[in-house]
C-alpha cells in the first residue's frame, strides 16, 4: 500500500465528488452524510503515512515516491526503469509523478484535517444546492492535495489552476451579499499571477531541452539546470514565480483580494482558504523560487525587498485588523500579519527560519481556521458579524467562550499554544541575521495581542447588551467536534514541537544548503539523532535525475 499511498489519499474526495454525482439532488441529509464520510475517509487513509513517513524522517530527498508506469523505489531516492519518466504526456514530457518531503507531508496532512473539519462545520450552514456545494468542496480537496505532491511541473500547474473554479464558485454561489465581486476579484487577481508563473515555467522547459536535449516537466531534472541560469534572465523568471506565489499567499502589496474574499466566502470556504489555499504561495516559494533561483534570492536587494514586504505585512495586516469593525474582516486582515511572518522566515534563508516559516503555516491553519469557524458559529445564530452587535457573550455561551479565549491566545502566540513556537523560531531566524528585522517584527506580535484582546473585551466580557443575544444556545455536540482537533494540535505543538521539527530538518537543510552553497548551516544538531551531514555521508544520493533514452526529445 506505500507504493500508492499518495495516489489514495489524492483520488478519496475526488471518488466521494463523482458519487454525489448519483445522489438525488433532494436527498440533503443523504448528500451531508455521504460528504462528511468522505472527507473523514480522506483524513483517515492520511493517516497511516504518519509512522510510514516516521520511519524516513532523516533520510534525504522525496518519500512514497510514485510514477505512472514503471518505476523504481529505494529509501530515500528514485529513479525510473530505462530513464523514461514521461509516461503520461510522452509527447511533451509530462509525467504522473508525486512525492514528498517533510514540508509537503505536514501540508498534506493539515489539508485532510481542515478538509474534514470545513465539510462538517458545513452541515446546517448550507441549505441551497447542497449537491452541488459538497461536490465541489470535495473537488478543491483533490486539487489541494495534488499541489503539495506532485513532482512534476505540469501536473503541478494542472492542480494549481485545477483549485482556481471550485472555489470561485464556492464564493459565488453561497457567499455573501457582494459574491460575485469578491469570486471575479479573487478569480482575476488569481489567474493574473498563475498566466505568469505559466510562461516561466515554459523558459525553464525549453531551457532544460537547450542545454541537455531532453524535454521534460520532471523537478528534479529542472533542479539540475534552472540555477544555472544566468543572472540577467533568472531576476525575471523570479520575479514571475514570484507575482504567481504572493497574490496567493497574500503579500503586501497584493493582498487586498483577500479580505473580499473572506467576508464573502461562506465558514468553510474561508477556513479552507485561510488554513490551506494560501499555504500554496508559501509553498511555491519553498519549493521553487529559493532552489530555482538561489543567486537571485541570495541578491542582497532582491532579498531586502523581500523581508521588507514582509515586514510591511505583518505591522499593515495588524494596524488594519484594529481598525475593524467587522470580526471576519478583523481576522482576514490579521492573515495578511501572520503570513507576513512566514514570509519572513522563509527569506532570511537560514534553516531557523524555514522551519519555523513551515510550522507557522500550519499553526495559522490551525488557529485562523478555528477563529473564522467562531465567527461563522454566531453569524449563524444572529446573521451578523458587526461586533458592536454582541456584549457579554460568556454569559450565554461558556463553552463557546472558552474555546474562543484559547483559540485567540494561540493566534496572538502565548507560549505553551501553538503560535508562539512558530514566531519565536522564526523571529530566532530573522535576529541571526539582522536584528533590526527581528525588532520591527515583534511589532506585529504586540499588535496581534491587542486586536484580539480588545475583539475577546468588546464580544465576550461584561453584561449582555443587547436583548438579541440573551437566548443564543452554545455550542452543539458537532460544533464541539469540529474544535477539538485543533485545539489537540495547538496544544501538541506548543508543549512538544520537536517531532515537527525533527520532520522538517531535512528538507530544510537541503533548501538551505542549496541556496547558500558552501555556508556552514545554522541549525543546531540534534543530540537525539545523526546529524544531517554524517546521514547525508553515509547514504546515497538524494535523487537521482531522470535522463530521457537516447534519441528521445
Amino acid at each position: 500500500m506505500q507504493n500508492h499511498i499518495l495516489s489514495i489519499i489524492l483520488f478519496t474526495p475526488l471518488v466521494g465528488a463523482i458519487l454525489l454525482l448519483f445522489v438525488p439532488k433532494e436527498s440533503k441529509d443523504a448528500i451531508r452524510w455521504i460528504a462528511n464520510l468522505v472527507a473523514l475517509a480522506g483524513f483517515i487513509v492520511s493517516l497511516p503515512l504518519v509512522p510510514w513517513f516516521w520511519v524516513q524522517r532523516f533520510e534525504p530527498g522525496v518519500k512514497f515516491v510514485f510514477e505512472a508506469g514503471q518505476w523504481v523505489q529505494r529509501p530515500g531516492m528514485f529513479k525510473f526503469v530505462d530513464g523514461i519518466p514521461n509516461t503520461w504526456i510522452p509527447s511533451i514530457g509530462a509525467g504522473y509523478l508525486l512525492g514528498i518531503d517533510g514540508i509537503s507531508f505536514l501540508l498534506i496532512m493539515l489539508t485532510t484535517l481542515l478538509g474534514w473539519v470545513s465539510i462538517l462545520s458545513s452541515w446546517t450552514a448550507i441549505q441551497e444546492r447542497v449537491k452541488e456545494y459538497y461536490i465541489w468542496f470535495l473537488v478543491l480537496q483533490t486539487g489541494m492535495l495534488g499541489v503539495f505532491m506532485a513532482l512534476d511541473f505540469f501536473l503541478f500547474f494542472v492542480f494549481w489552476e485545477a483549485m482556481l473554479v471550485p472555489m470561485y464558485l464556492l464564493i459565488g454561489i453561497w457567499g455573501g451579499p457582494r459574491k460575485l465581486y469578491a469570486a471575479i476579484k479573487f478569480f482575476l487577481y488569481t489567474l493574473l499571477g498563475s498566466v505568469l508563473m505559466l510562461l516561466a515555467i515554459l523558459f525553464l522547459y525549453f531551457n532544460h531541452h537547450s542545454v541537455t536535449g531532453v524535454y521534460t516537466f520532471c523537478l528534479t531534472a529542472l533542479y539540475e539546470t534552472a540555477p544555472k541560469i544566468p543572472f540577467q534572465y533568472a531576476i525575471w523568471l523570479f520575479l514571475a514565480f514570484f507575482l504567481g506565489f504572493a497574490i496567493k499567499v497574500p503579500m503586501f502589496p497584493f493582498h487586498t483580494w483577500l479580505p473580499d474574499a473572506h467576508v464573502e466566502a461562506p465558514t468553510a470556504g474561508s477556513v479552507i482558504l485561510a488554513g490551506v489555499l494560501l499555504k500554496m504561495g508559501t509553498y511555491g516559494f519553498i519549493r521553487f523560487a529559493l532552489p530555482f533561483f538561489p543567486s537571485v534570492v541570495m541578491n542582497s536587494k532582491v532579498r531586502g525587498w523581500m523581508i521588507g514586504l514582509s515586514i510591511v505585512g505583518i505591522i499593515y495586516g495588524a494596524l488594519v485588523s484594529l481598525m475593524q469593525k467587522d470580526m471576519k474582516k478583523l481576522v482576514a486582515y490579521s492573515s495578511v500579519s501572520h503570513l507576513g511572518f512566514c514570509t519572513l522566515g522563509i527569506f532570511v534563508l537560514n534553516s531557523v527560519g524555514l522551519s519555523g516559516s513551515v510550522l507557522q503555516q500550519i499553526n495559522h491553519g490551525i488557529s485562523t481556521g478555528a477563529l473564522f469557524l467562531i465567527v461563522g458559529i454566531l453569524y449563524e445564530r444572529r446573521h451578523t458579524r458587526e461586533i458592536a452587535e454582541y456584549g457579554g457573550i460568556s454569559n450565554v455561551m461558556p463553552v463557546y467562550a472558552t474555546i474562543t479565549m484559547i483559540m485567540f491566545l494561540s493566534s496572538m502566540g502565548l507560549p505553551l499554544l501553538n503560535g508562539f513556537v512558530g514566531e519565536f523560531t522564526i523571529l530566532q531566524g530573522a535576529f541571526m541575521e539582522n536584528r533590526l528585522w527581528a525588532g520591527l517584527s515583534v511589532i506585529g506580535v504586540i499588535l496581534a495581542a491587542a486586536y484580539l484582546l480588545w475583539l475577546y473585551q468588546r464580544v465576550f466580557f461584561g453584561t449582555v447588551t443587547n436583548p438579541k443575544n440573551e437566548k443564543l444556545t452554545d455550542l452543539t455536540p458537532r460544533e464541539v467536534l469540529t474544535f477539538v482537533p485543533l485545539l489537540i494540535m495547538a496544544f501538541w505543538i506548543g508543549l512538544y514541537p520537536k517531532p515537527f521539527f525533527q520532520i522538517l530538518e531535512q528538507p530544510v537543510n537541503q533548501i538551505v544548503q542549496d541556496v547558500r552553497g558552501s555556508e556552514p548551516n545554522v541549525m543546531a544538531k540534534t543530540p537525539t539523532h545523526k546529524s544531517v551531514d554524517e546521514i547525508t555521508q553515509t547514504s546515497p544520493p538524494a535523487v537521482e535525475v531522470p535522463v530521457a533514452a537516447k534519441g528521445k526529445k
